[in-house]
């Protein structure tokens, strides 16, 4: 491993610990209820050092999305090249399940963030843009690989399915079979939605 890599390994260490902590300690206290000096104290950190990677305790809370992770999530969905749109919401779930998988979905981790959103609304209200933003995101990369525009509705379509699919899964992931199996789960809950619209054509 070069040096670079085992710095960047701990720095990406020290903003997760700093998110963990003021996870948890929003948790138990809302956000209003500790300060930054505590969470510095319980990582080991010095101020300078926590703003150094965080604005605010709500940004830590967030936390940090590598610009890395999402370049390798495009290069993958847009190296698979255009198949169809089935094809385009199996690649979406087999690579958002492998991300799940490498990065190791906690469903302790996940029920402490929900508390968290039902605590404080305005990290509620974030949180509902950013999973806008990303939809957004997600259509753009969609409609590239398709060569459509972001007005196509089967680009939508794409979307919409994949965010029915992991709000499902993201309500059911206290359920140990679900946490230990995130991706096998994914995969099911796919099918299952396709074998009902399958199931309703059939019958109209």
């Amino acid at each position: 491993m070069t040096e670079s890599a085992t710095l960047a390994d701990r720095k990406q260490a020290t903003a997760s610990r700093l998110t963990a902590v003021c996870r948890k300690l929003t948790a138990e206290r809302g956000l209003s209820g500790f300060t930054i000096e505590e969470v510095c104290s319980e990582v080991g950190v010095s101020r300078r050092t926590f703003f150094n990677y965080f604005p605010s305790k709500e940004e830590a809370v967030f936390g940090i999305v590598e610009e890395e992770e999402l370049r390798r999530f495009a290069e993958q969905f847009l190296a698979r090249g255009s198949r169809g749109w089935a094809a385009v919401v199996d690649d979406l779930l087999d690579i958002i399940s492998h991300i799940a998988e490498t990065t190791g979905l906690n469903a302790g981790d996940h029920v402490e963030f929900m508390t968290i959103l039902e605590r404080e609304p305005r990290l509620l209200a974030r949180f509902v843009g950013m999973n806008r933003s990303h939809e957004t995101s997600l259509l753009e990369l969609v409609a590239l690989r398709e060569g459509v525009p972001t007005s196509d509705p089967h680009a939508r379509a794409s979307i919409d399915i994949i965010s029915t699919v992991l709000r499902s899964v993201g309500g059911r992931l206290t359920d140990p079979a679900v946490a230990e199996n995130f991706g096998t789960t994914l995969t099911d809950s796919l099918a299952t939605i396709r074998e009902v619209l399958s199931a309703r054509k059939a019958t109209s």
